[in-house]
């Protein structure tokens, strides 16, 4: 029986989600919102309460709650809090990037962020579709930020950042705030019943898929300009950033390919079009990181970059890659039924069995080495569950609705 079918197997991924909810629980920061976690679960003292780390720990444990695990519902209400209190910026409106015990912190030219705010779509309507209290008015406000400042209706994208004050737009776009946007839209369009999200979702996928990975040869190009024109020696000197790295990263391709398909099944679920290339792309972008991202050094793992040419760069095995990996197969065994998708999720699953899961300290590990070691070059510790989490619950659930109201639809297998 094929893994992604097995009922044994889907009990082993609700263990798996089971101990990642537990290990997660001592991320809460005291004074408001979600930390960062050291190798051995402990609140990390060396950064602030940053908004993306609160609102994904919120959304996980939104998912925990539509689980029915004790605990996790109060957890989505302390993210709530600090999403309605110290994340808050009451006088410009819209979420700090990070709060400290003076203030809030980071870069005044980039305080307010299209990827952190995506992720405060994605937290509030998944604690809404968990009937969290407070849950819908923060989602209606996000969403109107989201009109007001991210959302270029011309370019059918969303900006990258703005400061505080929402009158000084960077200039520069990124495809990674664009592709987390996607899947908070899309929750979105779940919760609201605003079928606007989805098209806004829909019009991203396209452009970024159907356009620049198709166009690229599968290697999506990640920095742009403000008017679109693609930087493709952004960050040369930096390959390794954690969200802005030189060259094409691997994993975006198969998240991308994911996304892809929760697109194509929101669209047919609203009675929508969806074009024939959504699959074909889906399973190119898919093969493509195969071929250049999978064990290409001679050891076993994805690598983080590649340049133009489909070399590797920065060959590090970041484990969220792996996450996306095990999701993009199984929405790919989904649509199209072929083993092989199911062959390449339960190599995956052997792979992060052996180097990526941590049953002593808890978690997975978030970096390893080429020798498939723990390395702390980019990512110290064990920031956040959200890739993990997701890793075990996309194979039980269908693509659309997306996550959180699939749950709460009943819709878990």
């Amino acid at each position: 029986m094929p893994w992604l079918q097995s009922p044994a197997h889907h009990r082993w991924l609700e263990g798996e989600t089971d101990r990642l909810l537990d290990f997660g629980r001592a991320s809460r920061v005291p004074d408001g919102g979600f930390g960062r976690q050291d190798e051995q679960g402990r609140l990390d003292p060396g950064h602030p309460t940053e908004l993306w780390i609160t609102c994904r720990m919120t959304y996980v444990y939104a998912l925990g709650a539509l689980l029915g695990r004790p605990g996790c519902g109060a957890l989505v209400d302390h993210g709530l809090a600090a999403l309605a209190g110290p994340l808050r910026d009451v006088e410009h409106g819209g979420w700090f990037a990070a709060v400290g015990p003076d203030g809030p912190q980071g870069d005044e030219q980039r305080a307010k962020g299209a990827y952190p705010h995506a992720f405060v779509v994605l937290a509030t309507a998944s604690a809404a579709a968990a009937g969290r209290p407070g849950a819908r008015e923060l989602l209606d406000e996000a969403l109107e930020v989201q009109l007001r400042h991210f959302w270029d209706e011309d370019a059918g994208m969303v900006v990258e950042s703005w400061d505080r004050a929402f009158t000084t737009t960077e200039a520069y776009r990124g495809v990674n705030a664009n592709m987390h946007t996607v899947e908070a839209y899309l929750a979105a369009a779940d919760v609201t019943g605003d079928v606007a999200w989805l098209e806004r979702a829909a019009r991203i996928t396209e452009r970024v898929v159907h356009g620049l990975a198709r166009g690229n040869a599968w290697r999506i190009p990640e920095h742009f300009d403000a008017d679109w024109n693609p930087l493709l020696e952004y960050n040369a000197d930096a390959p390794a950033h954690p969200f802005r790295p030189y060259g094409a990263t691997v994993g975006h391709w198969l998240e991308w390919a994911r996304l892809t398909l929760h697109v194509r099944a929101a669209l047919l679920a609203a009675g929508r079009e969806a074009g024939a290339w959504m699959v074909d792309d889906a399973v190119a972008l898919f093969d493509a990181s195969v071929a250049e991202g999978w064990a290409v050094d001679g050891a076993p793992g994805f690598v983080y970059t590649v340049d133009w040419e489909g070399r590797p760069v920065v060959r590090l095995r970041m484990h969220w890659v792996l996450c996306e990996a095990l999701g993009a197969a199984a929405a790919l065994h989904a649509v199209t039924g072929d083993e092989r998708f199911d062959t390449w999720y339960a190599t995956w699953w052997d792979y992060a069995a052996e180097h990526l899961l941590d049953r002593e300290g808890g978690s997975w590990w978030h970096e390893l080495g080429v020798d498939n070691a723990v390395s702390r070059t980019v990512w110290t510790g064990k920031a956040d569950l959200y890739h993990a989490v997701q890793a075990t619950l996309i194979p039980r659930l269908p693509l659309a609705p997306v996550l959180a109201p699939a749950l709460a639809r009943g819709l878990l297998a």
